[in-house]
């Protein structure tokens, strides 16, 4: 009888590490986030490869900020989100990095063109909440921008960088990007409103009291996270076709969120979180692909690939 051959695996080892840090990516995803698959799941496999890794390295700073050990102190977080954006600096630097969720971030960044000006800002607010104070309306941007507008544009970087001129539509888009960012941001402010104040000592929204929000103030931001969904909706046409109707699909989400805090009393609001169903998502996502990702007010051309 024969001797059975021993099968051998001729990948590099440089390509084992990077599908291994893939792989690490999508594990704190699965295991952190119920809600990334349904829009995600309609990106194309590389795009959506791409996304996940951005997320996941958002997702373990999240992490370091708001689940601390219990031996660890504000100082303590402070040096592990120092030395978390050093590695990712690092790593975008010379294309490495031991950290696996760091490693496969990098990879994405240095792909796409993701640089220090997405990254500085996004590490900055994540500093900010270790030491609550309330907003005024600069700090309040400021902070929207390194939580939530940098990660729109890091998207957007993945999703534009195979057209063939990535930097100019980059920058058409970016204004739109960003809105959509803020917008998700608000709208989570506003659904976590009790949380944030009563839990974690946090009152994001300038003039709105978690513990006794004004009706007025509520709905005035609310008329904001309107504009900011509709700004954004005017790019989501242009963007290739590979991640236009994911895009679409989780902007109409955070649109109906938006639609069911306005009828929604604040003060019901902040004590019992509003939430869209399972199957009212699907029927969401479904119209959309129905639209070919098109937003129901847009009627612009359509990006290809």
């Amino acid at each position: 009888m024969g001797l059975r051959r021993t099968r051998v695996d001729h990948a590099r080892p440089a390509d084992r590490y990077d599908a291994v840090a893939d792989a690490s990516a999508a594990l704190v995803i699965r295991s952190y986030s119920s809600s990334f698959g349904l829009a995600s799941g309609l990106l194309a496999p590389q795009i959506r490869g791409d996304v996940r890794n951005i997320y996941a390295l958002v997702r373990v700073a999240d992490e370091i900020v708001d689940a601390p050990r219990p031996d660890q102190d504000a100082a303590q977080r402070r040096l592990a989100l120092d030395h978390l954006e050093a590695q990712t600096l690092d790593a975008i630097g010379s294309g490495a990095s031991t950290n696996l969720i760091v490693h496969a971030f990098a990879r994405t960044a240095r792909r796409t063109g993701i640089d220090g000006s997405l990254i500085t800002p996004f590490f900055a607010s994540m500093r900010a909440d270790l030491d609550p104070q309330p907003h005024d309306t600069a700090s309040l941007q400021s902070y929207i921008h390194g939580s939530a507008e940098v990660i729109g544009l890091m998207c957007l970087r993945v999703f534009v960088a195979e057209l063939p001129e990535p930097e100019t539509v980059y920058r058409e888009l970016s204004e739109g990007a960003r809105r959509l960012g803020a917008g998700f941001q608000k709208v989570n402010f506003l659904r976590d409103l009790g949380v944030d104040g009563t839990d974690l000592g946090r009152g994001y929204l300038v003039d709105l009291d978690p513990a006794d929000p004004d009706e007025a103030v509520w709905r005035a931001w609310l008329d904001d996270v309107d504009a900011d969904l509709a700004a954004a909706a005017t790019i989501i046409p242009r963007l290739p076709a590979d991640s236009r109707i994911a895009v679409c699909v989780a902007h109409d989400l955070f649109a109906e969120l938006s639609a069911r805090l306005r009828a929604t009393p604040a003060r019901v609001a902040a004590r019992r979180r509003v939430r869209v169903s399972g199957p009212v998502k699907l029927r969401i996502a479904a119209r959309v692909v129905f639209r070919g990702g098109m937003p129901v007010e847009s009627v612009g051309g359509v990006g290809k690939r």
